[in-house]
């Protein structure tokens, strides 16, 4: 198979400090040879560098998460300008994320998520970073503030789950929709109805480890190393080979973060 790229998943957990230097040695047999980290709180920022520094392959994306509302404070968001200033000419800082808006929770307070989100984005732009979208249930308030903004180097709408008019709204704005286990299991019916109609030009490939495993790996933590099998098990709604997929999504990762597709390795 062609070469792979995680463009979202969360390797700098502690639950993967013990064995994280053999994962990614199997994600390198595998064909996994980029992965991008993501943030989702301050406290967290630092151990997310220290990670994506000690490796090859791994990048960074720092950011502040909905779900974690109630721990951000409006300084963050200077904090997180000055993490990035201080890191800006570092390749390895390849985008803020994970950031967006989320009504699934109960009671959201959105008017204050909207605060962050678009504080966020704003820091985007200045930074000239692409965004990594967290988005439920609130795609309509979403691409209302990316219209009004405009961030000129888009991004990635993250585990996507949304209808096909909700998809064709973030490709127009230039963004690549992300794809992980979710349209794996059989359940998921609507959403593999949906994808077929998305251009592969359109879609990059991601695990969001430890988190939303594939159907093929139930009852096992989510890992980098499912990606290859996440690639195998969606090519068929495309009516394309799993070499196919890989080469494309790869080379779709590539435009969002800036890459060298031929310099992966």
């Amino acid at each position: 198979m062609s070469l792979l790229i995680d463009t979202h998943n969360h390797l700098d957990y502690p639950g993967f400090d013990a064995e994280r230097a053999a994962l990614l040695a199997d994600c390198a047999r595998l064909g996994v040879v980029r992965q991008v980290l993501i943030g989702v709180e301050r406290s967290q920022w630092p151990q997310l560098w220290r990670v994506a520094t000690a490796h090859d392959g791994l990048y960074a994306a720092p950011g502040l998460h909905p779900l974690y509302l109630q721990r951000h404070q409006e300084a963050d968001i200077e904090a997180l300008r000055a993490f990035c200033l201080e890191r800006r000419t570092d390749p390895r800082l390849c985008a803020l994320g994970e950031i967006g808006l989320d009504y699934f929770i109960e009671a959201p307070d959105k008017a204050r998520q909207a605060w962050f989100f678009e504080q966020q984005v704003r820091l985007a732009m200045e930074l000239e970073l692409p965004v990594l979208l967290h988005v439920r249930r609130a795609h309509a308030d979403v691409v209302r503030i990316l219209k009004r903004l405009k961030p000129p180097r888009a991004g990635i709408a993250h585990a996507f789950s949304g209808s096909f008019e909700e998809a064709r709204e973030y490709l127009r704005l230039g963004f690549k929709i992300g794809l992980g286990g979710a349209p794996t299991w059989p359940q998921a019916r609507r959403l593999q109805r949906v994808l077929p109609q998305l251009p592969l030009d359109g879609i990059v490939l991601e695990t969001d480890a430890p988190d939303m495993p594939p159907a093929m790996y139930p009852d096992v933590r989510n890992s980098p190393t499912h990606l290859p099998a996440i690639c195998m098990a969606l090519a068929p709604l495309w009516q394309v080979s799993p070499e196919t997929l890989a080469a494309t999504t790869t080379r779709n990762a590539c435009a969002v973060f800036r890459w060298e597709a031929d310099r992966l390795r």
